[in-house]
């Protein structure tokens, strides 16, 4: 009897064919060939097993059985039901995709910026900005290495490219809204980013994930940046699927000369979650701070894995990841430095730091150097630990009810890295979304003014 992991493949299979008919010969000779050629790597891999070294810890199984529905075209959604995701700041500069399609009639983008902002495979055949779709589209997404990232690449049917002129300073942020709509049967979305920020420009980059309503979806997510010289972004990222959604996503940087990119993560949602986040550093004087934090309750699990490759002399890299755990939760850190051969004057620090506030919840932490040049300056280092008891007590004898002391600790904790975001409403969205899963907005609000 043929396994139900084996059904579900063939399932994409059918749908990848119903897509490659739909296109009627609209597509360009390369492209074709990128999306077939993921499909054909996709069946010959599977999805990951725990017997993959990278997969060890996150079992994919639950999700590789599920009998769900490629999505490969649009379906209406009102734009009452957007109000919930939309941030003050960007409400005039956000581009919306629903279960990774765009939505170009739910979608605005100030004209004053001067960036572009359209449909991917709109931009495919633009005659403007077709050479640098092809340039960069699944040079930094390596569809070879990772059999979600070559599922999401055969399903290119929509997606967003953005391009940030050079010497542009984007003053409002863009929000890119990814919002997944889960409906009967159970679906499977593919939403693709292509960001490029050309020569000195500047901007920040808003990236949610969030769904209008409970339900079970498979998300699989890609997002490739690039950043020429001198170049600067800013780039927040929160997922906030809701609780019985599996979401998997690849994020790929490649940093030009001199330029700059801080990132923030926040992993709230999901039942299943998993960020792959890659830096390259390929030209001299590029820097980065890759930063996130993951907060996951019972039945949740948060597997986060980063690689920032060094590969020339003079750049820097600094990364912190918290977590908090609670409940039957569970975690998953891995993260890769790599300083190459002749990557001389290297800064490098990494940290991971995980609080667990229950004997049930268990994390896995694996932070790992690989330095082939001598002068270079690389540290990292993890801890998992509980609430300083030390610290509660100070709390106390000041008057501080022991729950009060621990949500406050536990607040401060995560406090470090949601403190980043510096726009001001997401900000103010995250610390109520942390008050809230620790049951203590109340109270805390009072103390915290």
């Amino acid at each position: 009897m043929v396994s139900s992991t084996v059904k579900t493949e063939s399932k994409y299979r059918s749908a990848f064919q119903r897509l490659t008919t739909n296109a009627n010969g609209r597509e360009l000779g390369w492209f074709e060939r990128l999306r077939t050629s993921a499909m054909d790597h996709f069946e010959q891999l599977g999805f990951p097993t725990v017997q993959h070294e990278e997969w060890k810890y996150t079992n994919l199984a639950p999700l590789a059985k599920l009998d769900l529905e490629p999505v490969i075209s649009a379906s209406p959604l009102p734009a009452s039901d957007l109000q919930q995701f939309v941030l003050p700041e960007s409400a005039n500069n956000q581009i919306v995709l629903v279960n990774g399609i765009l939505q170009s009639q739910l979608s605005v983008t100030e004209a004053e910026n001067r960036i572009v902002a359209m449909e991917l495979t709109q931009a495919l055949s633009h005659p403007d900005y077709s050479d640098v779709v092809r340039e960069h589209l699944g040079r930094g997404a390596d569809y070879n290495a990772s059999a979600p990232t070559a599922l999401n690449t055969a399903f290119i049917s929509s997606g967003a490219f953005i391009l940030i002129p050079a010497n542009i300073r984007l003053e409002t942020p863009l929000h890119l809204m990814c919002v997944s709509d889960p409906v009967e049967p159970e679906l499977a979305a593919f939403p693709r980013i292509l960001v490029v920020a050309e020569e000195n420009s500047s901007a920040t980059l808003i990236e949610t994930y969030g769904a209008t309503k409970e339900r079970r979806y498979f998300n699989n997510a890609v997002v490739e940046v690039v950043l020429k010289s001198g170049a600067r972004l800013d780039h927040f990222r929160v997922q906030r699927e809701n609780v019985e959604a599996y979401h998997i996503a690849s994020t790929t940087v490649d940093l030009g000369r001199d330029s700059s990119y801080n990132s923030t993560a926040i992993t709230l949602g999901g039942k299943l979650s998993r960020h792959d986040i890659s830096v390259l550093l390929d030209h001299e004087g590029a820097e980065c701070w890759v930063d996130g934090l993951y907060l996951v309750g019972s039945g949740q699990h948060a597997d986060t894995h980063s690689v920032i490759d060094h590969r020339k002399p003079h750049c820097s890299s600094h990364q912190l990841y918290k977590g908090i755990l609670d409940g039957k939760s569970r975690a998953v850190f891995n993260g890769k430095i790599f300083v190459r051969h002749g990557a001389q004057k290297t800064d490098a620090m990494q940290t991971n730091k995980n609080l667990l506030l229950s004997t049930e919840a268990h994390v896995d932490t694996k932070p790992q150097l690989e330095i082939f040049a001598d002068d270079v300056k690389c540290a990292h280092g993890a801890a998992v630990g509980q609430i300083d008891e030390e610290e509660l007590f100070y709390l106390e004898t000041r008057g501080i009810n022991p729950d009060l002391g621990r949500n406050l600790l536990t607040y401060g904790f995560a406090e470090e890295v949601v403190g980043k975001i510096t726009v001001d409403s997401m900000r103010t969205q995250l610390e109520h979304a942390v008050l809230n899963r620790l049951n203590a907005r109340e109270g805390m609000e009072r103390w915290l003014g």
